[in-house]
């Protein structure tokens, strides 16, 4: 390269590394939505460090604090074979792979070029056919003057940071679905226990009554009522077993396997009380719910689309250079003379009927959009707190409601089967005793299992956690 050339190269460069500092378009300064201060209902909350132990520093184990250790197998099963999960994560695979296509625009592209034309040219030359031979390396460079690749680059990594908050937002979505499944099993199971033994009451009743009728002592409406009770029993449990078969296999697909049995640790009945929740400020939603992050960084790459097309309103400044051997003759092409030259190409709109002008209005309601989309998932976020700790509150004073008429209601069966023994009731007092005995119980179960998903729907409105006390030390140190 003589002195010329190498002058001149430099020349650009210094004129393409000024040019370089222009980015067109808005930078995105966040979206200015602010939280609310605190939360309207349910807002008792425990110290956090309490709970720092269990959970770990990983918000994602929070299911650990239900203290059932098959419980906490099937969800690590589940995030290791979900293929909704696993689907999930080759999307940032294929975004962090898109990153890198679009992050390439922005270098200089080198080529191979090989050129071998034979014949001649009398309005040039004269009538002899001629061969000539090119062959070197090929530049091209699109400047990227008005920052249009930077923008795409900007969108790109957005892209890639919305798919890795999809996926644990999928996580999430995952693990709740697993323990809230989980849950409707075990109350499937106690309720398919409490019909079992229902069913044998009501049978050896049944016998007692059959018998009484035989020798003349209980009329045959009380023994048509016993029949009545006993095949309501027995229809129950059938109902039970299917929608336990059900569940089973609703859960084996949540865990990445064929449908079959699943087997389950304490029963419903015998599941720890769940320590209490931290639920810590509004504001902190914003910085940990997944889905609130994710539709952030979909604000931050449309945006950035924006300012990528109001860049294509303006020129575009190509550089080409070709680098080579260059000869008349195919056989000396190794000998000949060395071939070099740099050009560059200039090429903006100037009538294009108001395309280029849209298309930023396109992107700028795409933008506004976006902005909306956030603002609904903020709301929604808020609401999911607010019902799941009314949820908890009240299903936990509804448990204690339950539990106080099961325990009566088994009492006044006892009694009414006892006075009916003695002839001091009709069978009918009886017959009202046990069908309240047994839902009851059916009830309890159900509010019970209802008490455990909301503590599932509260961690997860959460984002899967909260913070702990070594979290925030840690935030108020990098501040």
């Amino acid at each position: 390269m003589n002195t010329v050339l190498h002058d001149r190269f430099l020349l650009i460069t210094a004129v393409v590394l000024f040019l370089a500092g222009c980015k067109v378009g808005r930078d995105y300064k966040g979206t200015g939505v602010t939280a609310p201060v605190g939360y309207e209902r349910g807002t008792s909350a425990s110290d956090t460090t309490a709970l720092a132990g269990i959970a770990g520093n990983d918000t994602l184990d929070w299911w650990r604090l239900f203290q059932d250790p098959v419980l906490d197998t099937l969800i690590r099963e589940g995030l290791r074979n979900n293929r909704d999960l696993n689907k999930a994560i080759l999307n940032i695979d294929r975004a962090a792979t898109l990153l890198a296509i679009s992050k390439a625009d922005i270098a200089p592209k080198l080529n191979v070029k090989g050129e071998y034309t034979y014949g001649n040219y009398p309005f040039l030359f004269d009538d002899e056919a001629r061969s000539n031979a090119f062959g070197g390396a090929a530049v091209s460079w699109e400047l990227d003057i008005w920052g249009r690749i930077r923008r795409q680059n900007e969108a790109a990594r957005a892209e890639l940071s919305g798919q890795q908050y999809a996926v644990r937002a999928v996580q999430l979505e995952l693990i709740s679905a697993v323990a809230s499944t989980y849950f409707e099993l075990l109350e499937y199971r106690t309720d398919l226990d409490i019909s079992q033994r229902t069913y044998a009451l009501r049978d050896s009743m049944y016998l007692i009554i059959d018998a009484r009728f035989r020798a003349g002592i209980a009329a045959e409406i009380d023994l048509d009522q016993a029949r009545i009770q006993r095949a309501i029993a027995a229809t129950s449990i059938p109902i039970q077993e299917r929608r336990i078969a059900f569940t089973e296999n609703a859960l084996s697909v949540l865990l990445g396997r064929p449908p079959g049995r699943i087997a389950t640790g304490a029963a419903l009945a015998d599941q720890p009380a769940v320590p209490e929740i931290p639920v810590g400020l509004p504001s902190e939603l914003l910085q940990r719910r997944p889905d609130v992050l994710a539709s952030e960084q979909a604000i931050i790459a449309q945006n950035a689309l924006t300012g990528a097309a109001f860049a294509q309103r303006f020129p575009t400044l190509s550089l080409t250079g070709l680098f080579g051997a260059a000869s008349t003759d195919l056989a000396g092409f190794t000998s000949g003379a060395t071939a070099y030259s740099i050009s560059g190409g200039l090429l903006g709109p100037v009538f294009h009927w108001g395309q280029n002008r849209r298309r930023v209005e396109v992107e700028r309601i795409k933008t506004e959009q976006a902005v909306l989309q956030y603002e609904q998932t903020v709301l929604d976020a808020l609401r999911d707190v607010e019902d799941a700790l009314v949820a908890i509150e009240t299903l936990r004073a509804e448990e204690v409601a339950r539990q106080a008429h099961v325990q009566a209601a088994v009492h006044a069966e006892f009694l009414s089967k006892e006075r009916y023994d003695k002839g001091v009731t009709s069978y009918l007092e009886s017959l009202e005793s046990q069908r309240q005995a047994f839902e009851s119980q059916l009830g309890l179960a159900s509010v019970q299992r209802a008490l455990l998903n909301s503590y599932v729907q509260l961690y997860k409105a959460l984002g899967g956690g909260w913070p702990t006390e070594q979290d925030k030390k840690a935030a108020e140190e990098q501040e």
